[in-house]
């Protein structure tokens, strides 16, 4: 008995123990498992930026650039060599790029092919002086942008970069259909806007096949005046004298007739002296004798 009591005592005690034992592992706090000191860090793929889309208006150049150079832009047509000599000619590229840098307005160019220079009649700016070929490219060019459907919607006079004494140099545009109308008042120069060279802010520019001719240099002129005629001379007619009230004024001779009457009335105290002189001679000669 005793024997079988000490067996069930240390029984007990190792089942106490490792109760105990199991308690403090619980309680024990898990330590973290260390990071991989070697491992790369994750890196993110850069994102492919979104197309831009190619008829957005005020959309940028291809590469990247607003249009600023209108020769470069011209010549890369190979279309335009003859408007752009002008241009170089006359200085105006050199304002033009300037408002392309500084305008928050932009520009809008009509601008004529070499075969609408063909088009002219010979010896058209041989007729004008050298003011009135700058006014005449300044004519191809509008103030502001114009994209083509903001000139779909217009319908009525629109401004230039050309003017004279009586304002700015104007056109009349029109819709027509799925196009635009450019007419500019002279007789038979009316167009049509052709190919779109440059539609990119701040520079618009669309082919035309004929040369704008501004109707103040090329319209019908009003005739010259003729000279007014000299006045005839007038006759002057002589002052009739005013005759007094109450008084006779005697006749005028002419000079013929006053000499005769002189010579009468001399001749006439002649003979009366005479007849005198007689009279008296005889009464001296009769008391001497």
């Amino acid at each position: 008995m005793a024997s079988a009591s000490r067996i069930l005592l240390v029984a007990a005690l190792l089942l106490a123990a490792s109760a105990m034992t199991s308690a403090q592992k619980a309680k024990a706090p898990v330590k973290p498992a260390p990071e991989a000191a070697d491992a790369p860090a994750a890196v993110e793929a850069p994102a492919k930026p979104a197309p831009a889309a190619a008829d957005a208006p005020g959309a940028a150049a291809a590469d990247g650039k607003p249009p600023t150079d209108v020769i470069a832009l011209l010549k890369k047509s190979g279309r335009y060599d003859k408007f752009c000599d002008l241009l170089k000619e006359t200085r105006v590229e050199t304002q033009i790029n300037a408002q392309l840098t500084d305008s928050y307005n932009g520009l809008t160019i009509f601008a004529p092919t070499d075969a609408a220079f063909d088009g002219l009649k010979a010896g058209t700016f041989n007729t004008l002086s050298s003011q009135e070929q700058i006014q005449m490219v300044l004519y191809c060019v509008l103030p502001r942008f114009y994209s083509l459907s903001m000139l779909g919607t217009l319908n009525g006079k629109v401004s230039t970069q050309a003017s004279g004494h009586s304002g700015p140099y104007t056109y009349k545009i029109k819709p027509s259909g799925n196009n635009v109308n450019v007419s500019t008042g002279v007789k038979g120069n009316n167009m049509l806007l052709g190919s779109v060279v440059s539609k990119d802010f701040p520079l618009a520019v669309y082919s035309v096949d004929k040369m704008p001719l501004p109707y103040e240099l090329f319209g019908p002129q009003p005739p010259t005046p003729a000279p007014a005629p000299a006045p005839a001379p007038t006759k002057s007619k002589p002052k009739k004298k005013k005759k007094s009230a109450g008084i006779a004024e005697a006749p005028e001779a002419d000079d013929a007739t006053a000499d005769d009457d002189t010579e009468k009335s001399a001749a006439a105290s002649l003979s009366g002296v005479a007849r005198w002189a007689a009279v008296l001679g005889a009464a001296v000669l009769g008391a001497m004798f």
